[in-house]
């Protein structure tokens, strides 16, 4: 058993809502959530809840040393072991929620990708709203941002809120084919145009 296999699992085990899957991510998965990040120029890639780094090596691997990758887990056993593996990734400490004053504080523009490893089934409607409106507020205005989700759990009450909320956030919404070189088998959303205010729903 590989040495990121029993990290992940002593974390799954220590707190399952916080990690919220039971394997680190497939590498089809990987290649298909980090297919927006650009091979040229110098992009801002931002990836929330890395993990072990499964999707974490493939973006370094697409932005072969150009950019900046910001990496942000609340877990400091991932983020210490995620630190050591990529020292060439700026590794923050830190809840997702508050993405946009950790870009201030470096004084970072709006980036161009925005990764999300995050457990979105864990998540109360409060929280995914304001990690969702978090992202909305630091992509770029041509930016994407691409997140997953199981596929036996796409009908939940948990992953259908996900979509509501994607949809009403931003202006396209593609939901990938299924990854079933994954456990479990997910789907990607590629969600681009964010929506910086939403307008108001009439009665």
């Amino acid at each position: 058993m590989s040495t990121e296999m029993i990290s992940f699992l002593t974390q799954l085990a220590r707190n399952p809502l916080a990690v919220g899957a039971v394997a680190p991510s497939s590498v089809p998965l990987a290649e298909r959530i980090t297919a927006t990040i650009p091979r040229t120029g110098q992009p801002l890639v931002v990836e929330l809840g890395p993990g072990t780094g499964s999707f974490t090596r493939m973006i370094q691997q697409r932005l072969a040393g150009q950019g900046r990758h910001l990496a942000v887990e609340i877990n400091p056993t991932f983020a210490d072991l995620l630190a050591q593996r990529h020292p060439e990734v700026d590794v923050l400490k830190a809840d997702a929620g508050s993405l946009g004053r950790l870009l201030a504080e470096r004084n970072l523009p709006r980036a161009e990708v925005i990764v999300s490893g995050l457990p979105w089934a864990v998540f109360s409607e409060q929280k995914q709203r304001e990690i969702l409106v978090a992202v909305v507020a630091a992509l770029a205005d041509d930016g994407a941002f691409t997140t997953f989700a199981y596929q036996h759990a796409r009908w939940a009450p948990p992953a259908r809120r996900l979509q509501r909320m994607l949809r009403e956030l931003f202006e396209e919404v593609v939901v990938g084919g299924t990854v079933w070189a994954n456990l479990p088998p997910a789907v990607v959303y590629h969600c681009r145009r964010p929506i910086r205010q939403p307008a108001a729903v009439s009665s």
